[in-house]
């Protein structure tokens, strides 16, 4: 059995911050995942002046429900879409004045429906450039909470970082949700503010948030499922085994699903209580899939997908051009450069049986999904280059030397 240690989840890590530093009390948050991100989204904690200690293994947060200790703060937000949604959220339950940038990058990425949604509930927000884009300033007196609608139509971050808020409120929030994508990251969400100890629920398109903050607790980050996907596409394609410990059956995280694709292509899939393990069987069949919910797992899909039998086309991914960079388009752009034809629509690709050629560029913009997935191609089409294969850093600063390491240990 080949078993692969994958780093803490960026999404449950992220989460653990905000709910960290919002709570009475100090919070210990047990294998966080260390990464350009959640890095990103610690030193922003700092520059608010909440306290964050670092070890090793762990990471301790003395939480202050009032908000940020900082009446004035500059919190530059690296690449990091939690960091530049949740903290710009966090502090406006605060007092005092704060200015949020981030890179080149995220700049690019959208932030109105969250920022308007803020406006809504009272907050006074400016965007400094760009309307609907960092950088912004926020001028925080608390929130009162009441009724808004949101649309989360682009992303879940945006009714993630309502939600989050909610219990920081004075009356509580009453969200109603006009449009909603990778819905299971909002399952993520209330799982770990009800951990926390908060009173939030939903009724269909309705989520209810009750006033009261957040306590301290005890939280250990589970490993990341979006970046387990790449060693157990790896294994669908080479027939190989790899089992990964610590998801299974009562994982939080949607993108464990991926795992469900696979099967249907033709992998032998086994999810157990505490680890989940995939092998190869030699059979990859071609499918259609609505990868709605686990968007993120689109990139790696689209990279095994040349080896199936048949067609493998994905819809209802609108929302993966609106990422790093436009993951639809990169993908089909660096398929075609791989000599794979590739079809694609607003919201879909379909990827065709090929063999890709050898030696060829991969052009990253960037993303570190796009590097991580081709680097399941690269299994199958020996000197496949990266313009970028450094940008891994945002997510899993070792993988490169970890997807090497498994697969010269199962070769």
């Amino acid at each position: 059995m080949a078993a692969v240690d994958i780093p803490g989840s960026k999404s449950i890590t992220a989460r653990a911050l905000f709910l960290a530093a919002a709570a009475d009390g100090v919070t210990t948050l047990t294998r966080p995942l260390r990464s350009d991100d959640t890095e990103g989204f610690a030193e922003g904690l700092l520059r608010l002046g909440y306290r964050v200690g670092r070890t090793p293994d762990a990471w301790h947060v003395d939480g202050r429900p009032q908000g940020p200790a900082a009446t004035e703060a500059d919190v530059y937000c690296r690449d990091g879409a939690t960091t530049a949604r949740f903290l710009p959220t966090l502090a406006a339950a605060g007092h005092g004045t704060y200015r949020f940038d981030a890179s080149a990058q995220m700049r690019r990425r959208p932030l109105a429906p969250l920022t308007n949604a803020l406006r809504d509930l009272g907050v006074d927000l400016r965007h400094e450039e760009a309307e609907g884009h960092h950088p912004l300033r926020i001028a925080a007196a608390g929130v009162e909470g009441g009724d808004v609608v949101l649309d989360a139509g682009q992303s879940s971050q945006y009714l993630t970082a309502l939600l989050l808020l909610g219990p920081l409120t004075r009356k509580g929030l009453r969200i109603t949700v006009t449009d909603l994508v990778s819905a299971p990251y909002v399952e993520i969400t209330l799982a770990m503010m009800r951990a926390f100890g908060a009173d939030v629920r939903r009724d269909g398109d309705v989520f209810v948030v009750e006033p009261g903050g957040y306590r301290a607790t005890t939280y250990a980050i589970e490993p990341d499922a979006s970046t387990a996907s790449y060693f157990f596409a790896a294994a669908a394609l080479t027939g190989r085994e790899v089992t990964v410990k610590g998801l299974g059956e009562g994982a939080l995280q949607g993108d464990l699903g991926f795992v469900d694709v696979l099967r249907r292509m033709g992998a032998r899939v086994e999810v157990g209580s505490d680890r989940t393990t995939v092998t190869g069987t030699g059979e990859l069949r071609g499918l259609t899939v609505n990868m709605r919910d686990i968007s993120d797992t689109m990139p790696t899909l689209a990279a095994l997908a040349p080896f199936a039998s048949g067609p493998v086309r994905i819809e209802d991914v609108a929302n993966t051009r609106v990422k790093e960079c436009d993951r639809l388009e990169a993908c089909a752009e660096n398929l075609r450069r791989l000599g794979i034809r590739v079809d694609t629509g607003p919201d879909w690709i379909e990827i065709h049986p090929g063999t890709p050629v050898a030696a060829a560029p991969v052009t990253t913009y960037g993303d570190h999904r796009i590097v991580m997935s081709f680097a399941v191609t690269g299994l199958r089409a020996p000197g496949i280059s990266f313009d970028d294969p450094g940008c891994v850093r945002k997510t899993f600063p070792g993988f490169h030397e970890a997807f090497a390491a498994w697969a010269g240990a199962t070769s």
